[in-house]
């Protein structure tokens, strides 16, 4: 079944292009994420890839150059259409609502979808009460798929930082989406936290028959989970391939030994080149 679902494309970058001014931060980026895949998208700092999440989730409009959702052209649109048709993402910089309760932090990823409208919320009907005791269940059943039921009553600022990074993935899932696009989701964490991120990421994939995209730095992250990885420099795609196959080419080592790179990328490639 897998084999099956990994030859149709879900997710189609055609010559994309995000110019600033004179900066061509992407520049004719072309990649193919086939559904219920798990790939990489790595490089220097500056190298584009935030910028094309941007693009992708409708953040930033593309230059010029096509994305294409499951069949559809979706550059452009709103990112509040293209989560609904079905791409999530987190972001580098953790965003949650830091005053709220874990459980409200879901309970409003999954308010779009409550099946009540404007009156029933106003008047406190029975369709409002009824809806609201459903939501609260479903988030609380979503809570214990990522270990955090127990801490459903606690402020989100006030969670460890992994568990915090666990909260805004299951605020991205809340919404049922196809994609799921992961921006840095190890900054910042321990190698214990590290794995047991790697551990979810795999989890959810197959819980949730995700397709997923992911952006790293710590390089034994991406190395370890992805099947299939692009690396971007100057905004161009300098490498793609397996895990092997990239972190042995010498476009990629050039890449990631120059002043962009960071020092755990540095040693991590200076090892696998021996």
């Amino acid at each position: 079944m897998a084999d099956n679902k990994n030859k149709t494309p879900i997710l189609e970058l055609r010559k994309l292009c995000r110019y600033f001014g004179g900066l061509k931060a992407v520049h004719e980026v072309d990649l193919v994420l086939e559904a219920h895949a798990l790939n990489g998208l790595i490089g220097p700092n500056g190298s584009g890839k935030t910028t094309i999440f941007n693009v992708i989730t409708g953040i930033y409009e593309p230059t010029a150059g096509e994305v294409i959702f499951d069949g559809q052209s979706i550059g452009g649109l709103n990112p509040y259409v293209i989560n609904q048709m079905g791409i999530a993402r987190t972001f580098q910089n953790i965003r949650l609502f830091p005053n709220l309760t874990v459980l409200d932090n879901v309970r409003i990823a999954y308010h779009p979808y409550a099946g009540y409208g404007m009156n029933d919320a106003v008047l406190h009907n029975g369709k409002f009460n009824q809806k609201e005791r459903e939501l609260t269940e479903k988030a609380q059943d979503f809570l214990r798929v990522f270990n955090l039921q127990d801490r459903q009553a606690e402020i989100a600022k006030n969670l460890p930082y992994g568990e915090q990074r666990r909260l805004e993935i299951a605020r991205a899932l809340a919404s049922n989406p196809k994609v799921l696009l992961l921006d840095e989701p190890a900054a910042g964490m321990n190698p214990n936290e590290a794995t047991n991120l790697m551990e979810l990421i795999h989890f959810i994939r197959g819980k949730f028959d995700l397709t997923v995209l992911l952006i790293e730095h710590q390089m034994r992250v991406v190395m370890g989970i992805c099947e299939k990885i692009t690396v971007m420099d100057f905004g161009e795609v300098i490498a793609r391939g397996t895990a092997q196959e990239v972190q042995r080419d010498k476009h990629v080592i050039e890449a990631y030994l120059g002043p962009g790179a960071d020092e755990l990328s540095k040693q991590y490639l200076k090892e696998k080149a021996k």
